[in-house]
């Protein structure tokens, strides 16, 4: 029990890590607007920014993987939710991994690379990840949390939709007015299904400790009277 509950706890840290991570970190870049540009700006190679995203961006990828392998071990016989774990390991084990972008001017010089492709994989990957694993978590519990993890996918493919047709403006240096408002919503509805799952995980543990100990209570007093 404290194992699974201190791997979930894991989901907890790092929602709060990454939601940090998008407050403070941009304070650290003047001419950056968390409105206009994409949070990858905010590691791409030149920015000013990287050297902490990396370092915060692994205690994250830590984190959130751990939290995978809670979600894992407390789906019990629960195969969607498993499975759901395990996506979230998958999508963990890709913030590792996460190829760089370069600054816009850059990008829009031609001074792109396979680097900058691979980052738009990447993220496509991470994306479609992360959704089945919201679908999968929509099928194991169903009820309201089927409903709030259907409308969290709703507002995830929209926000994104959004984001990719502004896209286009960063590699060319053009002005993105909304881009960084659309993605943070995308990101935020993430964060908070992070946040929604680990708990009512820890709640379902919490239950099934407390039915045990009044099992065990409930036992106790029969041999008494005996």
């Amino acid at each position: 029990m404290k194992a699974r509950t201190l791997l979930l706890g894991c989901g907890i840290a790092s929602a709060l890590l990454y939601a940090a991570m998008l407050v403070f970190i941009p304070l650290l870049w003047p001419a950056y607007s968390s409105a206009s540009q994409t949070v990858s700006e905010l590691s791409a190679i030149g920015a000013p920014t990287r050297a902490l995203w990396m370092a915060l961006g692994l205690v994250w990828t830590a984190t959130y993987g751990l939290f995978g392998f809670g979600v894992w071990y407390a789906a019990g016989s629960r195969r969607a939710l498993r499975t759901a774990g395990i996506l979230i390991v998958a999508a963990s084990a890709l913030g590792i991994f996460w190829p760089p972008m370069h600054l816009r001017p850059l990008l829009a010089a031609g001074g792109g690379s396979l680097t900058d492709t691979l980052h738009l994989v990447w993220t496509a990957a991470n994306g479609v990840l992360t959704l089945v694993a919201i679908g999968l978590t929509a099928a194991a519990f169903g009820g309201r949390f089927r409903i709030y993890a259907i409308a969290t996918i709703v507002t995830m493919l929209a926000a994104g939709a959004m984001t990719s047709l502004a896209a286009p403006g960063v590699q060319a240096n053009t002005p993105t007015p909304w881009i960084g408002v659309w993605e943070r919503v995308n990101i935020g509805a993430w964060l908070v299904w992070v946040l929604v799952l680990a708990f009512e995980l820890l709640k379902t543990i919490s239950e099934k400790r407390l039915a045990r100990d009044l099992h065990g209570v409930s036992g106790r007093r029969i041999e008494i009277a005996i």
